[in-house]
């Protein structure tokens, strides 16, 4: 069985070895998630203490898929945006170890993001993914919109360009925004 649940601070920092372990697994597996190989636990640590301080800011609201007694997934809402843009969240990092994926954790974890931006009055959700990669797939699947495509926006792990596509997402009809 899987439980998506929002991982306060004290909940992530006891997820930091699966947090962390997730994260490896993705870099290391060629994701475009912000990181350059080589890429070590050291590392996903520091990252991740960094997103529990940011949790503890209540600038992102993090988010964990447990299955089988483990974090196997997670995503971000991160709301730290200018002044002008109260009524939007960026989703960031959704990360599904490889061993856990087929099982609809990514399809879970959004749903959950976008319950959670509601709840949080918010009407629009922005996020951008490596073109070509399997979560574009999972993006349009969800009803995301393809807002368009920058070419050699990032780095693939290994030092390859890759283009990113931005996606967004109406959850409302900004009635509910809180100025």
């Amino acid at each position: 069985m899987t439980t998506i649940r929002i991982l306060g601070v004290d909940q992530a920092k006891e997820a930091l070895a699966d947090l962390s372990d997730i994260l490896c697994d993705c870099v290391n597996g060629g994701a475009s998630v912000g990181f350059m190989l080589p890429f070590e636990v050291a590392d996903a640590e520091a990252y991740w203490r960094g997103v529990v301080t940011a949790v503890n800011a209540g600038d992102v609201v993090l988010l964990g898929a447990e299955h089988g007694g483990r974090i196997m997934g997670t995503v971000q809402l991160g709301l730290n945006l200018p002044p002008n843009q109260p009524h939007r969240a960026d989703i960031k990092k959704l990360l599904v170890h490889r061993t856990a994926r087929g099982l609809g954790l990514s399809r879970l974890l959004m749903e959950k993001a976008e319950q959670q931006a509601a709840a949080l009055r918010k009407s629009l959700l922005v996020l951008d993914t490596a073109t070509g990669e399997v979560a574009e797939t999972i993006y349009h699947k969800l009803g995301w919109t393809k807002a368009g495509i920058v070419p050699d926006y990032a780095l693939f792990p290994d030092g390859r360009f890759c283009d990113t596509s931005i996606f967004y997402k109406r959850i409302g009809d900004g009635s509910n925004l809180s100025i």
